[in-house]
């Protein structure tokens, strides 16, 4: 029978989905990973004993040698890809990639509205060009990853009519900014494949993007992600097929944070222990990483919104960086009754300790 485990962050992103996922995969090895939000922002730190990755174009089961899979739902942009997947074959991760067809693609253009729009940069970005890629999706300038087959004059006029969408006028520019996007897609061995690549599998680990709190549809308008954060395309994939046998990991820190613009409640400066590898530091677009209690209110409303969308499924809470507070987390608060408990001690700690 095929089983699905699915990785959820309860807050607003970086709450250990990485990790989370790492652990699964060391327990699943004939397993695939599959991306089903977000896109290159994500930003999901795994460490194998001296090895360090960052995930962002690639699942969070690379390092630990399965292939990856991106969904519809999911964004990729060729230049980074590329750059990671020489990251990852220097540490021996598996770059084995297989993309859906209607997978969207980030182009220079996207990126470049992302990181110049007065209003991006009010609302908050990460300057990967993700929110600027869907909201074009909703004009006639899509651009998806099975246009990377089709022949080269006609995925040029695509970009040129993507360019002209943004503005840009000279053709000496649009061809200067799309040299290094070219030559990656000629670099790269696509694999465009629909779910049909998927049902080869018995086990399927759903890697989260971001997290709930985050929502296009549940979080704080205008400071959310352009994405489905919750379960609702994990799930509706596992229905297209036919998988029944469905396990649910929510993820949060034992601390709140929020790494951009927007508002968070209980926040306030932490002196946190054991932080030399945190991935979430300052940077042009999101700046610092904001971090405060835990909000049980808070962790309570995520869980009831991805209740709405996932399958009756054996939940699991996941709580990373117990070193951070008191051991004795307290889980009794919530209202959701978990079928087990795990945490782990570090943000990267590969040891999960059951039933806190």
């Amino acid at each position: 029978m095929k089983k699905a485990q699915i990785v959820i962050g309860l807050g607003f992103g970086d709450e250990g989905k990485g990790i989370t996922t790492d652990f699964l995969a060391s327990q699943n090895p004939e397993a695939v990973v599959i991306r089903f939000s977000g896109g290159q922002q994500a930003a999901h730190t795994v460490m194998i004993d001296e090895r360090k990755h960052v995930h962002s174009s690639f699942a969070s089961g690379a390092l630990r040698g399965l292939p990856s899979y991106f969904t519809e739902h999911c964004t990729i942009h060729p230049v980074f890809l590329l750059n990671e997947r020489e990251e990852l074959k220097a540490k021996n991760g598996n770059v084995e990639l297989h993309i859906h067809p209607l997978a969207k693609v980030t182009t220079p253009f996207d990126v470049w509205q992302n990181r110049n729009n007065a209003r991006n940069l009010e609302h908050g970005t990460c300057g990967k060009g993700i929110g600027a890629t869907m909201k074009r999706h909703e004009s006639p300038y899509k651009l998806f990853a099975a246009d990377l087959m089709a022949p080269r004059e006609m995925l040029i006029e695509k970009l040129k009519g993507i360019a002209y969408y943004y503005g840009f006028g000279d053709e000496n520019v649009v061809s200067e900014l799309l040299q290094p996007f070219l030559e990656a897609i000629d670099r790269i061995d696509w694999k465009i494949n629909d779910y049909n690549y998927l049902a080869s599998f018995d086990h399927l680990i759903f890697e989260g993007s971001q997290g709930v709190l985050l929502d296009m549809d549940h979080g704080v308008f205008p400071n959310v992600t352009y994405a489905h954060t919750t379960s609702k395309n994990a799930c509706e994939i596992c229905k297209l097929l036919k998988i029944e046998d469905i396990e649910m990991y929510y993820v949060t820190r034992s601390y709140s944070t929020r790494h951009g613009n927007g508002w968070m409640s209980n926040e306030k400066a932490m002196d946190l222990k054991n932080n030399e590898e945190e991935t979430c530091t300052f940077n042009e677009y999101q700046k610092e990483l904001r971090t405060g209690d835990i909000d049980y209110k808070l962790l309570n409303y995520a869980l009831k919104v991805d209740g709405a969308y996932v399958f009756p499924a054996k939940k699991n809470l996941i709580i990373t960086c117990l070193d951070q507070i008191d051991v004795k987390f307290k889980v009794e608060i919530l209202d959701v009754e978990f079928d087990a408990v795990y945490g782990s001690y570090s943000p990267y700690s590969k040891d999960f300790k059951r039933n806190l």
